[in-house]
């Protein structure tokens, strides 16, 4: 769980991902098209992988435990937490106030 805070404090956009994932890579896209560049944390490729997905469920991710988004060190949520604050507006506004884009 440490390593996730830690992580997740160093930039204003984080997402936890897989890169097999095509749910990770849709919510990668919606960042970028939004003006935001995330850090990005592959957990398939990470040797703490497995214990940082744990820690991520542990918090409140849906299983799968990935995407896991993070904006301004606070835990947003999963691929459908993301989509529905985007269809009703709130993502960009929460990337705003996070300084992750600036418009």
């Amino acid at each position: 769980m440490e390593r996730i805070s830690d992580l997740s404090s160093k930039k204003a956009a984080v997402i936890f991902t897989k890169s097999s994932c095509c749910m990770c890579h849709s919510i990668k896209t919606l960042f970028y098209e939004l003006g935001a560049s995330p850090a990005i944390h592959e957990l398939d490729k990470d040797p703490q992988g497995r214990e940082m997905e744990r820690a991520l469920r542990a918090i409140g991710s849906s299983n799968p435990a990935v995407p896991a988004v993070f904006v301004g060190g606070r835990y947003i949520g999963s691929a459908k937490d993301i989509i529905s604050s985007h269809v009703d507006g709130s993502l960009k506004q929460m990337l705003k106030d996070a300084k992750a884009i600036w418009l």
